[in-house]
């Protein structure tokens, strides 16, 4: 027999990850200083919430557009899209944090102000970039070739012969990419950027090496001033395991949506 039987499909789990949830929270509001670091660090979910969406849409809206240019028929496109690609894997995630902060966005300040004057745009004199954007400046840049590569390969498993037909009944590139090209291909990478935007929720807690007052880094400055690492830590945990369980459950309903759809 190959076939799974129902108590597989169950998802127990869920089960066992929800009543456990419920118990930590209940363990956690019982006692008075478990209740006094969660209100503590419950202030910084807005941030990491916050740093999260936006770097991950901007890193979408990058990365789509570097898997087109990845896909371009002019060689130089390609090459381009290709150098910033693997560069940018290529980097660890904390140093590209860093590089942005300290680096890229001082010399671009820079860089603005000197051509400002010029170009009568004195009023518009940039004068500091607050850490919160430059750290979502650099999960953007991070993301977005690692997204490139999954919107790339859900580009290409679209049927060419669909493709050839559109092309057949007279439709222009855009309306192609539009209307035959990206509804497939977003099915595909559906899954995968779930994922992704899971795994950015997760890597949004290196930007408290910057200072930013999300979750993680006001677990560190909470455990330094009352020295209660264990507790501070565990409510840490707690948080984000929240967080990521539930986005996890919200990406697989929104998958068994559009297969549903398919299937009507």
């Amino acid at each position: 027999m190959t076939g799974k039987s129902g108590d597989e499909d169950f998802p127990w789990w869920l089960v066992v990850v929800v009543l456990t949830g419920l118990w930590l929270f209940y363990e956690v509001l019982a006692d008075a200083d478990y209740a006094a670091v969660l209100q503590t660090l419950s202030k910084g979910i807005v941030i990491t919430l916050l740093v999260s969406v936006f770097a991950y849409l901007t890193a979408c809206c990058m990365g789509l557009a570097l898997a087109v240019g990845s896909l371009s028929r002019f060689p130089a496109v390609r090459q381009l899209c290709r150098l910033y690609i693997e560069v940018m894997r290529g980097v660890p995630i904390i140093v590209l944090l860093l590089y942005v902060a300290f680096v890229l966005v001082p010399a671009l300040v820079v860089a603005w102000n000197w051509l400002a004057e010029p170009l009568g745009l004195g009023t518009a004199r940039a004068r500091d970039v607050p850490l919160l954007w430059r750290a979502v400046m650099a999960l953007c840049l991070a993301y977005s070739a690692f997204l490139a590569e999954i919107f790339r390969a859900g580009l290409q498993a679209v049927d060419k012969g669909q493709i050839e037909a559109a092309q057949a009944l007279g439709l222009s590139g855009w309306q192609r990419f539009r209307h035959v090209v990206f509804p497939q291909a977003f099915r595909t990478v559906l899954p995968p950027l779930g994922n992704d935007f899971v795994a950015m929720v997760k890597d949004s807690s290196l930007v408290s090496v910057l200072g930013v007052g999300d979750v993680t880094q006001l677990a560190k400055v909470t455990a330094a001033g009352n020295f209660m690492y264990f507790e501070t830590y565990n409510v840490a945990a707690l948080i984000y395991l929240t967080m990521t369980i539930g986005l996890s459950l919200l990406m697989r309903r929104l998958e068994r949506r559009l297969k549903q759809r398919e299937t009507h």
